[in-house]
């Protein structure tokens, strides 16, 4: 199963990124996971440029399409959620591919429930299905900040193992096909 992982911030040392690169270390056997780092290079969303996307906005729907599932990971910025996140779902708004796509929401500060909260009714009004199962707070806020630290802490490492292990046991996997997705990791 692929599945395509979208950090929702933009800083070098995000908790975010982390926690994504850690589930791509700890990905249980059957399951593929790729971090899409190019949300930064999305151009602000702009509904004229809906007939003819940039590139960057193409090569990204189609990321989306290939995966099977999605991780979500973002920070809550002012009690919201991110800018660069918010301009990602955006873009997928009008994309057929994201229709009905099973999202995994990962949540890496209890305190940041206003920016959960507010994402989990932007994937429902878009229509994608969130898996209870497989969405968890992993409260990380102020230790273990590193991919290293969460891959080799224990609670830690089972909590976000677990968590992909409830999004594979609920996800079908598409046809086989190659495992590379169509953006550069």
């Amino acid at each position: 199963m692929n599945v395509l992982a979208l950090p929702g911030s933009l800083r070098a040392a995000s908790i975010n990124t982390a926690l994504c690169r850690a589930a791509a270390r700890l990905v249980p056997p059957g399951l593929h996971i790729v971090v899409c780092g190019d949300l930064g290079s999305l151009p602000l969303f702009n509904p004229d440029l809906e007939a003819s996307p940039p590139r960057t906005v193409v090569r990204f729907r189609a990321a989306i399409g290939f995966a099977d599932a999605l991780l979500v990971a973002s920070p809550e910025y002012a009690h919201g959620i991110s800018g660069v996140m918010k301009n990602a779902l955006d873009w997928l708004v009008s994309y057929e591919g994201f229709v009905a796509k099973p999202v995994a929401l990962i949540n890496t500060s209890a305190r940041a429930r206003h920016a959960h909260e507010s994402l989990l009714e932007v994937l429902k009004t878009m229509s994608a299905t969130v898996i209870q199962e497989a969405s968890v707070t992993v409260p990380l806020l102020g230790s273990c900040t590193t991919e290293d630290e969460m891959v080799s802490t224990p609670a830690v490492a089972l909590l976000i193992r677990s968590a992909l292990i409830a999004l594979g046991e609920v996800v079908s996997p598409g046809p086989p096909r190659d495992p590379s997705f169509p953006i550069a990791e």
